[in-house]
């Protein structure tokens, strides 16, 4: 399926790396791609090329980066960065971690001056020596102020909020996210609430699910299906409605949960933000707006209501396999999805979505039968309308990035959807719907997934020969919004409506 488009990476030097994180940059998508020892880098397309434009404050050589995700946490509308070291295995770090803030512009401005909010003088005793793994975004409130929840391995979490006087916080313990286990992958959006729910997978030990209740969170895994003990989780994502956990050498679970009403059809986010999510109506390229949804609230189906998840992975996606990251996407434009999961030392593997459920088909040049892949990240670097596919490698030894895309996917139809913050900054956690006149689809915008990794922060549709009659977007506050017969092959920009309109 996959063409080989290596080439328009600018340096193909040797890299040991593992997770990447995709934020908004000056003209385009910018990817943060960890360096384990080496320095970080930060991708951005220009003249044709993905090309490094890391600062010496973002490299930051010589630390031992793993984890990362963007998120807008002091409300200013631009992402900062957190990049989560390690240097051992697991408990405690010789390596902190790094916030960096932009100050003023974008991440790959030529301009740009960074500091590292950890080391500002109010958080000389907070930084995290705690060794871990995933990184994730999460807005309890949907205020648009966000936290950091960093995964950590034989030691208790961190879930850190910045306060305006520029104080981080763990405020783990405080909100019900205080867990210690070998924590590895997370998942943020709505999954078992219309708010932003948090999945934590787990190594040698039951997976966790958070149910975010009015901001604070109740853990119901084993209520709810998902705690799943006898297996080493490692990626995670929701895949056309299915929550797609890939585990190291034991079997891969494709979780889903049976609709409220079988009758609706269409695919939606599990127990979460399903098809029916906005309210109004508007004009062609207008947007009409509803109020909040009371926290907690369960009017799409969502929450704790007796319908467990279910295993419903075909054998060729249970076999075990020494999965890393999984990824979800409409690679090819054709309305279908797609899931790829990066195998360490073999092969990698890509399956489907079609009448019959998830069957496998080739990678093509994205097979890497010698890859030793740690993370990846999908965005539409090059803005073609085309998902590209960057690949990290490094676990045991240092190998080139890979970027991929399939041949002819911009010529099928795509629509996609940018939620913002009422700050502007991008809307992680939002569930974006597009209906046509097959069926509905539902993404949250990443806030992180896969496994160490964030994917670009817009929901990106392919449409096949099919035309989008309506979107719907839904932000972690529960207030929506309604596009009515937009347009295909382009990006909507939809603002939250509390955003200042001037």
């Amino acid at each position: 399926m996959f063409a080989d488009r290596s080439d328009s990476l600018a340096d193909d030097t040797p890299h040991r790396g593992y997770g990447v994180a995709v934020t908004p940059g000056v003209d385009g998508p910018c990817a943060l791609v960890t360096g384990y020892g080496p320095e970080n880098r930060l991708l951005t397309w220009n003249d044709g090329a993905l090309r490094d434009a890391a600062t010496p404050a973002v490299a930051d050589e010589g630390r031992h980066a793993i984890g990362v995700a963007a998120a807008d946490l002091d409300a200013d509308g631009a992402e900062e960065l957190y990049v989560h070291n390690t240097d051992t295995y697991e408990g405690e770090s010789r390596d902190t971690d790094l916030l960096l803030d932009p100050v003023e512009v974008r991440p790959d401005h030529p301009e740009v001056r960074w500091r590292d909010l950890f080391g500002l003088g109010v958080n000389a005793d907070r930084g995290n020596f705690r060794a871990g793994r995933s990184v994730a975004a999460l807005d309890r409130y949907g205020t648009g102020r966000y936290g950091v929840f960093v995964a950590c391995y034989g030691t208790p979490s961190r879930f850190y909020e910045l306060g305006d006087d520029g104080q981080l916080s763990d405020m783990a313990a405080a909100v019900g996210l205080d867990m210690e286990a070998g924590a590895r992958s997370l998942y943020a959006g709505p999954l078992v609430s219309d708010r932003m729910d948090l999945f934590v997978g787990v190594e040698r030990g039951p997976n966790r699910l958070f149910r975010n209740e009015s901001g604070h969170f109740r853990e119901v895994a084993a209520d709810v299906g998902v705690a799943d003990p006898d297996t080493n989780a490692r990626g995670v994502t929701v895949a056309d409605g299915d929550l797609a956990v890939g585990s190291w050498e034991a079997s891969n679970r494709l979780f889903s949960r049976p609709a409220a009403d079988a009758s609706a059809g269409g695919a939606t986010v599990p127990g979460g933000a399903g098809a029916s999510i906005g309210a109004g109506t508007a004009a062609e390229g207008g947007a009409a707006v509803a109020g909040p949804t009371p926290a907690g609230s369960d009017r799409t189906g969502a929450g704790d209501d007796g319908r467990p998840f279910v295993d419903t992975a075909p054998a060729a996606f249970a076999e075990p396999t020494r999965t890393r990251t999984v990824v979800a996407a409409d690679f090819d434009n054709d309305g279908r999805e797609e899931l790829f999961c990066n195998v360490l030392g073999a092969e990698n593997r890509l399956f489907r979505r079609g009448a019959d459920g998830w069957t496998a088909v080739d990678p093509g040049a994205a097979t890497e039968s010698r890859g030793l892949g740690t993370g990846a990240a999908v965005a539409d670097f090059d803005g073609d309308g085309a998902l590209e596919l960057l690949v990290v490698h490094g676990e045991l030894a240092a190998q080139p990035l890979g970027l991929y895309g399939v041949d002819g996917a911009a010529d099928n139809d795509w629509i996609r959807v940018r939620p913002t913050t009422q700050y502007g900054a991008p809307a992680r956690g939002a569930a974006v719907s597009v209906e046509t006149a097959s069926r509905t689809r539902t993404k949250a915008v990443c806030a992180g997934s896969g496994y160490l990794c964030q994917m670009e922060p817009v929901a990106h549709f392919g449409l096949g020969d099919e035309r989008p009659e309506r979107v719907e977007v839904r932000w972690p506050d529960g207030r929506e919004a309604t596009l009515e017969r937009p347009a295909a092959r382009t990006e909507h920009d939809v603002s939250h409506p509390m955003a200042p309109r001037f």
